[in-house]
């Protein structure tokens, strides 16, 4: 009896276990965990952002245009960071604009995500015929630069965020479906799937319970890296004027507003330009920490 109980007293922290490996080697990675807080506080002003403004990101103090940042000589702590040529508050259109690149984030990953999941999964179950069908459109669709291929979807749609988004999500779509196809083949091979298909299971059974849990991994880091990938491609689109349109305070388009007073007010520039290279790089960081954490093939024994 004591060697029965010994045996199944471990099972029950089952699932707290897995967190704390988890947990273990992703904090191996001190960039991962760096990048980490920062995304939480990027995360912390998107969701909060009318709290934490100042002032609204469209409100205009026409008699403190261009003003330098507080520390600055014409500074003014009114505005810590400075105004625009329009006498916008910096610092609330970049808290008001991290909503936006967040909202960016979020919508285009899900998009993408759910759409290159399904469509890998299809590809990896079908006939040979379909497969070779639907890859050769992936194929077709990734030999062209991704920035070039979401501007030719953006000015056939029409210039704004909603279309920024639609076509980047489509560009980032083709890579979800290579990786989750590569998965599903690879786990089509495994005792259980075969164990599954013995037992009765169904097509769709075998796609999204058997297969499916097994294959979120790789896709998860996938995600994370493509939302730093939407952030940079939604502020492109911006600068081109093929994305969020004035006065929207999206950084991209803080940008393009600016470029023509980069030597008079290097700050209308530097600041919005630091918080697309900030966010993204803390992004990057924790996809490689997630990349760390869940491939059992870099866990250090």
């Amino acid at each position: 009896m004591t060697d029965t109980a010994a045996a199944t007293a471990p099972k029950a922290p089952e699932r707290p276990g897995r967190l704390r490996e988890f947990w273990f080697y992703f904090r191996e990675n001190r960039g991962a965990v760096f990048g980490l807080w920062i995304f939480a506080a990027f995360a912390f002003c998107a969701l909060f952002a009318p709290l934490l403004s100042p002032y609204d990101p469209t409100e205009q103090f026409r008699q403190f245009t261009l003003i330098p940042p507080a520390w600055q000589e014409g500074g003014n702590w009114a505005f810590p960071l400075g105004t625009d040529p329009l006498g916008r508050d910096m610092l609330s259109r970049l808290i008001e604009g991290a909503r936006y690149s967040f909202f960016v984030g979020i919508v285009v990953v899900t998009v993408a995500a759910s759409g290159g999941i399904l469509v890998g999964l299809i590809s990896g179950f079908a006939p040979k015929w379909i497969d070779t069908i639907i890859m050769r459109i992936m194929d077709i669709i990734l030999a062209f630069p991704s920035l070039l291929l979401a501007l030719v979807l953006v000015a056939i749609l029409g210039p704004s965020l909603t279309n920024a988004m639609i076509a980047i999500a489509i560009v980032l779509q083709p890579h979800y479906v290579r990786l989750t196809r590569a998965s599903v083949l690879s786990e089509k091979q495994k005792d259980y799937v075969t164990a599954a298909r013995v037992v009765g299971a169904g097509r769709l059974r075998l796609m999204f319970i058997t297969v499916l849990p097994n294959c979120l991994a790789p896709i998860i880091v996938q995600a994370a890296l493509s939302f730093s990938t939407a952030i940079l491609d939604a502020a492109a689109l911006g600068f081109l004027g093929m994305g969020a349109q004035p006065p929207t305070p999206e950084w991209g388009t803080m940008l393009a507003e600016a470029r023509e007073f980069i030597l008079r007010a290097w700050w209308v520039v530097t600041f919005p330009g630091l918080a697309i290279l900030v966010t993204v790089l803390a992004i990057n960081l924790m996809g490689d920490g997630l990349r760390d954490a869940l491939d059992p093939k870099l866990k250090r024994s």
